[in-house]
């Protein structure tokens, strides 16, 4: 796994240790930002929820994005994210909640450009993390909504006053774009 694009292109990222974690492929992650530029995302503010390796943030730190939050509950992950953090000199763009989503949602405040979810494809909980999140002030009519998901299991039509934009399937693993 390595950063795909942007100033810290092919530098190695790590994935968390002991943990049955999915990291989102070089070759999604190339899809994901190549949607991205085509539907004219900015990506000045950007959230990672379910961040795993930290690979989405540290691809859009690296493609531009100004700044990041990043939200992970596992110690592990955390400390995965924060070897790539330091490995692409991008820590101090970033920021690290190492708690869970549904505990960061309600104190993060102001609107992100873009907003990725990875959660794990059996996490029943997502409906509600979908629910709360699109009724935060923290999606404004510009930003986008990057969901990954089980390609078997169609995405939801609306996060909020989000709407489904596309939805692309890679293996099996499904990208879903949302837009106000």
């Amino acid at each position: 796994m390595r950063v795909t694009g942007g100033d810290c292109r092919g530098v190695p990222l790590v994935a968390p240790k002991g943990l049955a974690t999915r990291p989102t492929t070089d070759r999604v992650r190339e899809a994901i930002f190549s949607i991205l530029a085509s539907m004219q995302a900015d990506l000045a503010r950007v959230l990672d929820l379910y961040a795993g390796s930290g690979a989405l943030a540290i691809e859009a730190l690296s493609r531009g994005a100004d700044e990041a939050d990043l939200v992970e509950r596992a110690s592990a992950a955390c400390a995965a994210i924060r070897q790539n953090l330091t490995r692409t000199k991008l820590a101090a763009q970033a920021t690290l909640h190492c708690q869970a989503v549904a505990s960061v949602l309600p104190r993060l405040t102001r609107p992100y450009s873009v907003i990725f979810l990875d959660p794990p494809y059996t996490d029943l909980s997502i409906s509600e993390t979908l629910l709360m999140l699109g009724a935060s002030s923290l999606v404004a009519p510009q930003t986008t909504i990057v969901l990954e998901h089980a390609a078997r299991t169609p995405p939801p039509a609306r996060i909020g006053t989000m709407a489904l934009h596309s939805d692309r399937r890679y293996g099996d693993t499904g990208v879903a774009f949302y837009r106000g």
